[in-house]
């Protein structure tokens, strides 16, 4: 049995860390200068701790500051643009290594080659996560209408997986217990609309989420919240949960609802983007 190519292999850890849901980057070799032992089109897939999982931009000289630019990329979410230069030659333009100027990172390359190489590093950040807790009319239009909006959509409930087609949405699952140790955003909408209220209430507020809506009215709301309160759950974290659900535009439908729901999710994740781009 032949042994697989370098391009099968970084094609199949790409696709395993695309499936996985986890943050990495991907660094491309855009330009060299003199000799490099990587070459333009040069590819690297960058694992959040630094680790190269798998390609080739170089050796160890390039390796760790690679890696650095791919941790950076990873935790702010941004591209990096990471020029790489023997250390005369950044002396002559008047940076130092790690000096960053516009918009380019500079770093010094011990290699005995001593040649210049230019690396893009992009990072690849798992999709916002949208659960939606329910299989009724409101929790289908909702991860229905969710697909236009680059969501992963996770449909639960109990008999979900069973019930549903399997293209209701990206997955489903049976019941309301969620994997706690997934990465990126996750909003999670409470649809069940009388069936399993407060065991989905209480399994949104273990799972933790960015933003927790109540699809009903608040008399109802009010009412679980006053018994779950009784049973212990802690009332500054009910008083976290959206109820009802979505942005006031007089919703009645299904689809309306659902759309209203997307409409403040969306006001949340751009509100969100915006920040980071201030302090950015």
């Amino acid at each position: 049995m032949t042994a697989p190519r370098l391009a099968d292999r970084f094609d199949n850890t790409l696709a395993r860390l695309r499936a996985s849901g986890r943050p990495f980057a991907i660094a491309t070799v855009v330009r060299t200068l003199d000799a490099t032992s990587a070459k333009p089109g040069a590819k690297a897939l960058i694992l959040p701790d630094g680790t190269i999982a798998e390609g080739w931009i170089g050796g160890g000289c390039a390796r760790g500051a690679v890696g650095r630019a791919g941790v950076a990329a990873i935790t702010t979410g941004q591209p990096q643009f990471l020029s790489l230069r023997p250390e005369d030659l950044l002396a002559a333009e008047g940076v130092t290594p790690g000096e960053e100027r516009d918009g380019i990172r500079f770093a010094r390359n011990g290699c005995p080659s001593r040649g210049s190489m230019d690396i893009f590093v992009e990072p690849v950040l798992p999709r916002p996560r949208l659960v939606v807790f329910g299989a009724g009319p409101v929790a289908l239009a909702l991860t229905e209408l969710a697909a236009r909006f680059d969501l992963h959509r996770t449909l639960a409930a109990p008999g979900a997986a069973a019930d549903l087609p399997e293209d209701a949405a990206d997955s489903l699952q049976d019941g309301f217990a969620l994997d706690t140790d997934a990465e990126g955003q996750r909003f999670i909408v409470i649809a069940t609309q009388g069936k399993g209220d407060e065991a989905a209430l209480r399994a949104a507020l273990a799972a933790g989420a960015d933003y927790i809506a109540f699809v009903g009215s608040r008399r109802k709301f009010a009412t679980l919240a006053a018994r779950l309160t009784e049973s212990g759950v802690p009332a500054e974290a009910l008083a976290t949960i959206r109820a009802p659900a979505g942005l006031n535009i007089h919703a009645i439908t299904p689809e309306e609802i659902a759309l209203s729901i997307l409409a403040e999710l969306t006001l949340i994740r751009r509100s969100a983007d915006r920040k980071e781009d201030a302090h950015g």
